[in-house]
């Protein structure tokens, strides 16, 4: 029988389940192509797995597995069942030559249940399920201080690596954000749980205020990110229904089977306007070719490679410099006298009061110099000065 032709929406979900499963052993691969690019690869395993539970103590022949994966191609499962015993994932029951008979890796089964929970919530379950263990143990007295912080800094790198993919999310595509939206599903309660975990580990161990710090920390990063990636979202689904929470792919998969009563359910008590006018095509090439266009960026001119005697080269850069300069300009505006008003000194020339703020703010902050900057409470306002408030300062010689 000719198989039948690759629809876009078969296409669309093959390639997530691939995705999925590229992340999850990315770090287990050993280059690039040593994850499967075909999803019959992996039913050819859960089928494999399927059978042997049924199987029982029995266990399973090689005729037996090919019999229950008839469904596949020969070469397709010779292929996967030569990598699943190179893996461990199945194997003799008992290591002894001419072994007939195979059973299957508990070990692989739990993985692959928990990959297709991944696949169905972008890992949120998981994450109720850590922070549930976590608490468990830090209630337990038997846990030691080393394993709390152990615990608090996988957790705190666990919610930045979460909170930095909310955050691309966030400012990437509306589609992709629409479709990773299960990540969003949820995260009041898991920094609620996280939170409560955090006060727990600090409240047994107080030694451990550092780790405890960086783990509320990411905590408050994972919160911030997801509430703006949940209003991004919100704010692209409209105000009335939200049509554009769910893939295109869906919608088209709903249009072709649905009923024409679901169909014309969904679209109750919405108004349509009118359809736009017809423009002529010559009218459209026109404005388009009319429309202004944004000039060109210039581009930086070429800098040259000759050294440029200039300002910089005559600068004074020896270390006390800067010290002298900043006494001779405090010298300078107290005039002899010890206490002077900032405000006699600050005129109409805007651009040198501003540098002479700044001279002075650097002269207060350096402790090897006699001088300090005091200020009052008052202010002074007046709309027809420039600047039109003045805060009342002294500098004051120290010694």
């Amino acid at each position: 029988m000719p198989e039948p032709p690759l629809t876009l929406d078969a296409a669309l979900s093959e390639e997530a389940v691939l995705s999925t499963y590229r992340r999850m052993f990315a770090a287990l691969a050993r280059d690039s192509g040593a994850v499967v690019d075909d999803p019959a690869m992996v039913d050819v395993a859960e089928t494999l797995f399927a059978a042997f539970a049924e199987a029982g103590e029995e266990w399973l022949t090689h005729e037996q597995m090919r019999f229950a994966c008839r469904a596949y191609p020969a070469d397709q499962f010779d292929n996967r069942l030569r990598v699943l015993k190179g893996l461990g994932a199945i194997r003799e029951v008992f290591p002894k030559p001419n072994q007939l008979r195979y059973r299957a890796s508990f070990t692989s089964v739990v993985g692959l249940m928990f990959i297709r929970r991944m696949m169905d919530d972008g890992g949120q379950s998981e994450m109720h399920r850590l922070l549930a263990l976590e608490d468990l143990n830090v209630a337990d007295p038997r846990t030691t201080m080393e394993q709390a912080r152990q615990s608090a800094a996988n957790l705190a790198r666990a919610f930045r690596l979460w909170a930095l993919e909310l955050i691309t999310l966030t400012t990437g595509t509306i589609e992709e954000l629409r479709e990773q939206a299960p990540k969003l599903w949820g995260t009041e309660e898991i920094a609620r749980r996280a939170q409560n975990l955090h006060g727990t580990i600090l409240t047994r161990w107080p030694e451990l205020d550092k780790v405890c710090t960086d783990l509320r920390a990411a905590i408050y990063a994972y919160s911030d990110a997801s509430r703006r990636a949940a209003g991004r979202l919100a704010d692209s689904a409209g105000t009335t229904r939200n049509l554009t929470l769910l893939p295109s792919e869906t919608w088209r998969t709903f249009a072709q089977t649905a009923s024409k009563e679901r169909l014309a359910a969904v679209l109750d008590g919405f108004v349509f306007d009118a359809p736009a006018p017809w423009h002529d095509p010559a009218a459209i090439a026109r404005a388009v070719d009319e429309s202004p266009r944004p000039a060109p960026a210039q581009p930086t001119p070429p800098r040259s490679d000759l050294p440029d005697p200039g300002p910089a080269d005559s600068l004074d850069q020896s270390p006390g410099a800067a010290v002298e300069r900043l006494a001779a300009v405090a010298e300078s505006v107290l005039g002899g006298a010890d206490r002077v008003a900032l405000t006699g000194l600050l005129g109409s020339d805007w651009a040198a009061a501003r540098r002479l703020l700044a001279d002075l703010t650097s002269i207060d902050l350096r402790p090897e110099l006699p001088y300090r900057l005091t200020w009052s409470d008052e202010l002074t306002a007046d709309p027809a000065h420039e600047p039109a408030w003045l805060s009342h300062g002294f500098l004051e010689r120290t010694s």
